[in-house]
């Protein structure tokens, strides 16, 4: 005795729904996979990231540290991580023969250094599973049936509708994932950006435009919220401030920035390593050796030359000016200005190539050990369409694998459908 396939709909065609897909056929062979994609191109911010090298995952293997690198979702990702973590998504890929590499700061890219290598890959392992893949196929609306042969019915832009016995939503931040989860019962967290760059209206500070920091601590304050602080490197840009420091501090803060109209005071220590009087006595130091200096010539502080010259004259000291005639009320103002030198933020640019989004369906509704909703049997979760949302390098994708995965393997392998898989098996 055999029934027919379980059909399986994905709707999303980016990471998280073709990992999930290829997932679910790899587990169950006899179930109709399909994805639903509402653009001509799936996978669209797979081919862009990482300056279109993809930074597929980051070399953390400690889940209990990896967590730590989600300002949203660390929690609910924890046992997660014990099921689908780094080592696996290495081990995903090295499997279908796309090694990876890790780079200084422990992300990870193809050794190719081309996303195509990644995109291919997902695109060939579709194939390879038999998994229906629609593109230009935009979504309306989905409902529960009643009816014992599906579950679901989702009717489509061109006015077909198509039924399914289990749904998996990974649209990312589409406000179509998010109404058709509201219409299921399910609490949509308030969407906002995530990973941006700040806006500095300081026509002086703009000009550095390219200059970048190794190092600096940024203490970000919004009146009536607790500070956060991040370190890290720091990129001045042509209208503001940029690099992994910002993206950090934007993701943590996300909800606190939007709340302000992304206005806040902005404190950077250009000089973390150093303590304090350990700075003044550098500094102290430099002034005893090179009285007779240009200050704007001979800095003392392992910092670029254009930054440092811009810094003195934030404290009216011009750059011709001797080391000799710098005034001790002078040299208090120059440490305060290494250390807590304050900047207003007034907006937020874009990072378009790790465009991120936090808030979505509410984690407390759904299983993370097959990320099944709670609230519906058979409608399923992954990727950015949940309320998670990590820093920058590679931690977006992976929780885009991790929950791909578990989503993937719940949808064909719920307890609900052992006998439905045994008969199609015995068939």
């Amino acid at each position: 005795m055999s029934l027919r396939p379980l059909k399986v709909v994905v709707v999303g065609g980016g990471a998280a729904g073709f990992f999930s897909a290829i997932t679910a056929a790899i587990a169950n062979r006899h179930a109709q996979v399909t994805i639903i994609e509402a653009s001509r191109q799936p996978l669209a911010k797979v081919r862009i990231s990482g300056g279109g090298r993809c930074n597929v995952t980051h070399a953390c293997f400690d889940s209990s540290v990896l967590v730590q690198n989600y300002p949203r979702g660390g929690k609910a990702l924890l046992g997660a991580f014990t099921r689908f973590q780094p080592r696996d998504t290495v081990a995903w890929f090295a499997n279908r023969g796309v090694e990876l590499k890790t780079e200084a700061d422990g992300r990870m890219f193809p050794i190719t250094d081309s996303s195509e290598t990644i995109v291919n890959c997902l695109m060939n392992a579709v194939k390879a599973y038999s998994i229906e893949l629609h593109t230009g196929v935009p979504v309306v609306s989905a409902r529960s049936l009643q009816s014992s042969s599906a579950q679901f019915a989702l009717l489509l832009k061109s006015g077909e509708t198509l039924e399914c016995d289990r749904l998996l939503l990974a649209t990312g931040s589409n406000p179509v994932g998010y109404k058709i989860a509201q219409d299921m019962g399910h609490k949509i967290e308030p969407p906002v950006p995530s990973l941006f760059t700040f806006n500095i209206p300081e026509p002086k500070l703009l000009e550095l435009a390219g200059v970048s920091v190794e190092s600096v601590r940024l203490r970000l304050s919004v009146p009536g919220k607790p500070p956060l602080e991040q370190i890290g490197p720091l990129l001045i840009t042509h209208w503001g401030l940029s690099g992994p420091a910002v993206l950090k501090l934007s993701a943590w803060g996300a909800r606190v920035l939007r709340s302000s109209n992304y206005q806040a005071t902005l404190a950077i220590d250009w000089l973390p390593d150093h303590q304090h009087e350990e700075l003044r006595k550098n500094l102290l130091a430099v002034k005893n050796e090179w009285g007779r200096k240009p200050i704007g010539l001979h800095r003392g502080v392992n910092l670029p030359h254009r930054l440092w010259q811009y810094i003195i004259s934030r404290v009216g000291i011009a750059k011709e000016d001797r080391w000799a005639e710098l005034s001790g009320k002078t040299m208090n103002q120059l440490l305060q200005e290494l250390s807590q030198a304050q900047y207003f933020v007034n907006g937020k640019g874009a990072f378009k190539e790790e465009f991120v989004t936090c808030g979505g369906v509410n984690l407390k509704e759904v299983n993370f050990k097959t990320m099944e909703s709670k609230l519906v049997p058979g409608l399923y979760f992954a990727g950015e369409i949940l309320d998670i949302d990590g820093v920058t390098g590679g931690f977006n994708f992976q929780s885009a694998w991790t929950t791909g995965d578990l989503a993937g393997l719940g949808a064909v392998r719920d307890p609900r459908q052992l006998l439905r898989i045994q008969l199609a098996n015995e068939g």
